[in-house]
């Protein structure tokens, strides 16, 4: 009798366990449908009801929150329990110049970062590792001893005119300024050396997504991080290039291809400038000539505007700037990582054939939707499937306009 008992406490523990996960899993799917934002101008009331049309949500009458025509929406499930508010805020007809390009993007950090510490083999003939403990990988070295560091060159300067023992740095960690302090070591050339590895520069290729009408532009959908630290680089500044495609590495399950790309270190190939690198893409100004590479003017579309089915995607695999089928295949509108907004497919088979889907070069490639002519420039392309070349995620064109007015 008393193991009967057990047996059913289990098996109900069982069902309210599988219940809560149910009731959990709901709730997280309705969260990422349903955004916390929709922009709307005149004439979009249905597509508001369209995206809060979802089995158990109502929506409560409109709170209005501020004279600019925004309030919010209150929806609850079951018409019961309250689940989140929705703000609508009213927008307008954006257009840009939608590119595609391939372009080279080098980047100079605000001071030195810091990838790791290492030992020195001093000119005693002892191993020392002076920083160890003291300075961490993704630190940014801004001063030496109260003097400014912009470089790599500047902090080799600095350390080979040392003439104290002792040396404070200037740290820039997690936005916090913090001086440090570190006894330098004489290696057996009897140079003085700090035992840090740094970086101050960085460079590679991508795609141009768009130029907005004050000359602003967008590219990748995703930030540039450091290949050791993983951290996103602080830029001091940069510059956009015009780049030519070398060759293609093909992508296939398990290994992800990439454009082999040249950039030309040269004035008359510099396009633009950048001044900022976000988790939603590289901005900054473009100067290039109208020629020097592929602009269509295009309205942008917002977010509750996609549909799952056919779309397109413009890039350059070959030199020039084409459009090749896709189909955007899901859609999180409330996605916690922004450049995973939405779920492409590339179909077209003339890009399968060149690339074998989406391969690293091709971030930042708009995607439309009902085609150049009359569609409209919904997203951009930011990451590959690495099991399914032909598969990625992409980021809400909404997404990278509004980063670049909130800067």
């Amino acid at each position: 009798m008393e193991i009967k008992k057990r047996y059913r406490a289990f098996v109900l523990c069982c069902l309210v366990l599988d219940l809560l996960a149910a009731l959990w899993l709901g709730y997280r799917y309705l969260d990422r449908k349903i955004p916390d934002e929709i922009h709307m101008y005149r004439g979009q009331e249905k597509q508001v009801e369209k995206v809060l049309n979802y089995p158990l949500v109502t929506v409560e009458n409109a709170i209005t929150v501020s004279s600019d025509g925004s309030y919010l929406l209150p929806l609850k499930l079951l018409g019961v329990v309250p689940f989140k508010e929705v703000k609508v805020l009213p927008g307008e007809s954006t257009s840009v110049y939608v590119s595609g390009n391939t372009v080279g993007i080098y980047m100079e950090t605000e001071g030195v970062m810091i990838i790791d510490t290492g030992e020195i083999m001093s000119e005693e003939g002892t191993k020392e590792e002076p920083a160890r403990d003291i300075v961490k990988p993704g630190d940014y070295i801004v001063t030496f001893n109260q003097q400014e560091v912009r470089n790599k060159k500047d902090l080799i300067k600095d350390l080979t005119e040392l003439k104290e023992q002792n040396v404070i740095l200037g740290v820039v960690r997690d936005g916090e300024n913090i001086p440090v302090s570190l006894t330098p070591v004489k290696d057996i050339e009897g140079k003085y050396r700090l035992g840090i590895w740094v970086r101050d520069d960085t460079q590679g290729i991508g795609t141009l997504t768009y130029v907005d009408k004050n000359g602003r532009f967008g590219a990748l959908g995703h930030g540039i991080s450091d290949m050791d630290t993983g951290s996103l680089l602080k830029v001091g500044q940069g510059r956009l290039y015009q780049a030519e495609i070398l060759g293609i590495q093909k992508g296939t399950s398990g290994n992800p291809g990439e454009l082999a790309g040249l950039i030309r270190y040269e004035p008359g190939k510099v396009i633009g400038s950048v001044s900022q690198n976000s988790e939603k893409g590289i901005y900054g100004i473009y100067y290039g000539s109208t020629s020097a590479v592929s602009l269509q003017k295009m309205e942008m579309a917002y977010k509750q505007e996609l549909e799952t089915g056919p779309a397109s995607i413009l890039c350059c695999v070959d030199g020039t700037v084409k459009e090749y089928e896709a189909e955007i295949t899901k859609i999180d509108m409330n996605h916690e990582d922004s450049n995973k907004s939405f779920v492409i497919h590339i179909t077209d088979p003339a890009l399968l054939d060149i690339t074998g889907g989406i391969v690293q070069g091709m971030s930042g490639s708009p995607v439309l939707q009902n085609g150049k002519l009359f569609g409209k420039f919904v997203g951009a392309v930011t990451h590959v499937f690495v099991q399914d070349a032909a598969t990625g995620y992409g980021i809400f064109a909404e997404t990278m306009l509004e980063n670049e007015k909130n800067r």
